[in-house]
């Protein structure tokens, strides 16, 4: 039985997209990971899968030797339409396997438990998912295991991103004689245009990168006198207290 598309699915798939990942060469930190998901689960394939429009492309692999199959009979497909595992204990027994090639086969596959990867926009892209050729079941440490793990590899995927993005960003500054001119006062940046503007526009303007704002201790001092004496001194209490503790537990 063929899974139905995503809500959203042109926007899951440019998520994807933006990951850069589909077709790159295999790297030991998620080799790690489905090592160490095969070992937990005591089973003989593990695999980190990304579903892309009319595949699943396997960007790590253990105990198999195939790189990708076609989308429509793909156990993942139907993983991704849900944020939480999915387990199959028996394909034999399930109506929407029961009939799948990769079941059907000598050696088919009877028991599958894949949990997407969720973006942190909420997109599932793929799963991080164990097979086995015979039927079996996980326990809850085993579940809570595979859970964190595909974090871990959504971790990994963001890390890259951003770095990526950020480097991107980089490239593209071009520097006037070897220096981007940043005003001595405000602290604003002067493109290669000749127009004056902020450092996070500036930088948004080559990338993607969005920044989040906060105020400084001596910024707050100048600019919120009153509102600093009150901060400042609450965290001088707490770790003035942290420090005690610390004392009392080495006394002690």
């Amino acid at each position: 039985m063929n899974a139905k598309a995503p809500s959203q699915e042109a926007d899951r798939l440019e998520a994807l997209r933006q990951y850069r990942i589909l077709d790159t060469p295999a790297e030991q930190s998620y080799d790690d990971i489905t090592a160490i998901a095969a070992f937990i689960c005591d089973v003989p394939i593990a695999l980190i899968c990304l579903v892309d429009a009319k595949r699943q492309w396997f960007k790590s692999k253990i105990g198999l030797d195939i790189s990708e199959t076609e989308r429509d009979i793909s156990f993942c497909t139907h993983a991704i339409l849900d944020s939480r595992i999915m387990i199959i204990h028996d394909a034999q027994r399930d109506e929407r396997f029961v009939n799948n090639p990769l079941v059907t086969r000598v050696k088919g596959i009877r028991f599958y438990a894949g949990v997407p990867l969720v973006t942190p926009d909420g997109h599932s892209i793929g799963t991080l998912c164990v097979v086995d050729y015979q039927p079996r079941e996980l326990t809850e440490k085993q579940i809570e295991m595979l859970n964190a793990l595909s974090r871990q590899v959504v971790m990994q995927l963001e890390q890259k991103r951003i770095s990526t993005q950020l480097a991107e960003a980089l490239d593209k500054i071009e520097l006037m004689e070897g220096l981007t001119p940043i005003c001595s006062y405000c602290k604003g940046i002067r493109d290669d245009e000749g127009y004056w503007s902020t450092v996070e526009k500036f930088i948004q303007h080559y990338s993607d990168v969005t920044f989040s704002h906060g105020v400084c201790d001596r910024c707050m001092q100048q600019h919120f006198p009153d509102v600093a004496q009150i901060l400042l001194s609450e965290d001088k209490e707490d770790s003035r207290i942290t420090n005690d503790e610390s004392e009392d537990e080495t006394l002690g």
